[in-house]
């Protein structure tokens, strides 16, 4: 069958008994292309990602592209079944899926796609996202944020993006800093500094 070879749960949380291992993905829906499995074959997929995430109470980075609807009917559906943790990892989706997300206690991760010039609505849901559920990623090597969009990402970017999101919440870049890192030691709890 077309679902044959996916990953077990059992499989993903034997993979994630390994130290290094600090979450499970990054899985999700994505309608985008079209070489990609089906829509049937991913959601099943998904489904395997969050009862890892259920059961080792591991951070869920999921992606979504092209397909809000069938990511907040499973989002709700799933956590119905026991909650799980989960980051809406790059976030570029919408208003809905954005704030169906935080109801459910998930965090919004933000790459440098915020600070691109065509990315007006974007930049309003970021500011309507509680610092308490907001995240920084570099999407590396993807998506460098303005002014440096066009070379290959890298970590040390994170900052551009960390500004603009300051500047949309009203607060400093320490504010942005300080809630980000404490967002991400919280849900990352198998990370050791």
């Amino acid at each position: 069958s077309e679902d044959e070879g996916l990953a077990t749960p059992e499989q993903l949380l034997m993979y994630a008994e390994h130290p290094k291992v600090v979450g499970i993905g990054e899985c999700g829906l994505d309608y985008h292309y079209d070489d990609l499995p089906s829509p049937q074959v991913q959601k099943k997929q998904f489904e395997n990602h969050i009862e890892a995430s259920r059961q080792g109470q591991l951070p869920l980075m999921i992606h979504a592209r092209d397909a809000d609807n069938d990511m907040i009917d499973m989002l709700v559906s799933e956590t119905k079944n026991g909650v799980f943790p989960f980051i809406l990892h790059c976030f570029s989706s919408g208003e809905k899926l954005a704030k169906t997300g935080l109801d459910l206690g998930g965090y919004i991760s933000f790459s440098g796609i915020v600070t691109f010039k065509k990315s007006d609505e974007l930049r309003d849901i970021a500011k309507n996202v509680p610092l308490s559920q907001m995240l920084v990623e570099t999407d590396a090597p993807y998506l460098a944020p303005q002014p440096v969009r066009g070379k290959p990402c890298e970590p040390s970017y994170v900052v551009h993006t960390a500004h603009v999101l300051s500047e949309l919440k009203q607060t400093t870049y320490a504010d942005i800093e300080k809630h980000t890192t404490e967002n991400f030691l919280r849900l990352f709890g198998k990370v050791i500094l």
